[in-house]
């Protein structure tokens, strides 16, 4: 569900494409190819070296990838060795390409981003489990802010985002972070605490699992993007996140809904 919103390519594959929506401010931005092809894709890269980048940043040629590429810090080794697997699987959209995309151009903030604010993150020293899905709160959070990465987009800005303690983030799921659409228009991500005035409080979790895999919301205009629905979620991981979302400290932040 993440990988593939930056990775894939009109044509259906993880080929990569130019990221229109990624915030003017890191630069011109091409996702590269993830297909399996073995000089282009992530064939070139081990089964080591893909778990490596994943949790640290860090490529097979020792370069820190840009702010704009996750990192999955926290995620359970089980869903590590899940995603490597998939990216070795034969799944049509990770048949081998050989699309080049063109070299990204990052900004000057990109360029000082990673070389004062984000930095390669350690590699886990010890095992890493998800917590049982029995545990609502618990799993909620770990889908969050390890797996689906929802804080990043829904926190108050990308430049404060804080990996490795991802509830210590400014302005943590209270939305407010600038991000473009398509066509370069801004919409500012919306507040997901439980402030009764400008977050969740009113919603109920019938609405809320909706909103969040239909893109329906209870009144008004349908969610727009970058917010895209997740069908992919099951209703037990969507009732988990909304069950944390109800545990965070509630945030008063007023949204503007733009055009």
């Amino acid at each position: 569900m993440v990988c593939n919103q930056c990775h894939q390519a009109p044509s259906g594959k993880l080929e990569g494409k130019y990221m229109a929506d990624l915030p003017s401010m890191f630069g011109k931005v091409w996702a590269p190819n993830i297909t399996s092809h073995a000089e282009y894709g992530s064939g070139r890269y081990s089964n080591s070296e893909l778990a490596y980048l994943l949790r640290t940043g860090v490529k097979r040629d020792g370069k820190f990838a840009p702010p704009w590429m996750p990192k999955f810090p926290h995620l359970s080794d089980q869903d590590l060795q899940n995603v490597i697997a998939y990216l070795r699987s034969d799944e049509p959209e990770l048949a081998p390409s050989d699309v080049v995309q063109p070299a990204s151009q990052p900004s000057l903030l990109s360029k000082f981003l990673c070389r004062v604010a984000f930095k390669p993150l350690p590699y886990p020293e010890k095992t890493i489990e998800a917590p049982p899905i029995s545990d609502k709160v618990a799993y909620g959070k770990y889908l969050v802010t390890a797996k689906v990465d929802c804080y990043g987009c829904h926190s108050q800005s990308f430049e404060t985002t804080n990996q490795m303690e991802p509830e210590k983030t400014p302005g943590y799921l209270g939305g407010g972070n600038p991000m473009p659409d398509l066509e370069g228009n801004i919409v500012v991500t919306r507040n997901l605490t439980p402030d009764k005035e400008t977050g969740l409080g009113n919603w109920t979790e019938e609405q809320f699992l909706l909103a969040l895999k239909t893109g329906i919301r209870p009144s008004g205009p349908a969610l727009r993007y970058p917010m895209t629905p997740y069908t992919a979620l099951t209703d037990e991981e969507a009732k988990a996140i909304w069950a944390y979302l109800q545990t965070v400290p509630a945030i008063h932040n007023k949204v503007d809904r733009p055009d």
